[in-house]
């Protein structure tokens, strides 16, 4: 049972899921959306939306910060400059999973992750 588990394992080791979050994360601060399965969608959600909040105060902490869990100069500066700005006016709520299909191959559930308006 996963009763009062802080988070979902994807079947993977713990780096695996650290990377894994790492470049899903990326992929959507570049793109602004992104599809994926649903329960990898939920936790980037958990993962991107800390960052978000930590990056609307933009001083050189904050950057250190960012690249620290993102590992990827291109995608701090695109977050910390471009996307944070945008929500300083709002307290959470910076992504929305919609449903979209099930996929062919494996029959998972796919959804598409994206940043707000």
């Amino acid at each position: 049972m996963r009763h009062r588990h802080g988070y979902r394992k994807l079947s993977r080791t713990s780096a695996h899921r650290k990377a894994l979050l790492q470049n899903l994360a990326i992929a959507l601060i570049e793109h602004g959306s992104i599809e994926t399965t649903v329960e990898k969608a939920k936790e980037l959600r958990r993962f991107i939306e800390k960052l978000i909040t930590k990056s609307r105060n933009a001083d050189f902490n904050t950057h250190r910060f960012i690249f620290a869990k993102l590992r990827n100069k291109e995608a701090t500066k695109k977050l910390i400059n471009e996307v944070a700005p945008k929500y300083l006016e709002r307290n959470g709520g910076y992504t929305s999973i919609k449903r979209t299909r099930t996929r062919r191959g494996d029959a998972a559930e796919l959804a598409q992750i994206s940043l707000v308006d």
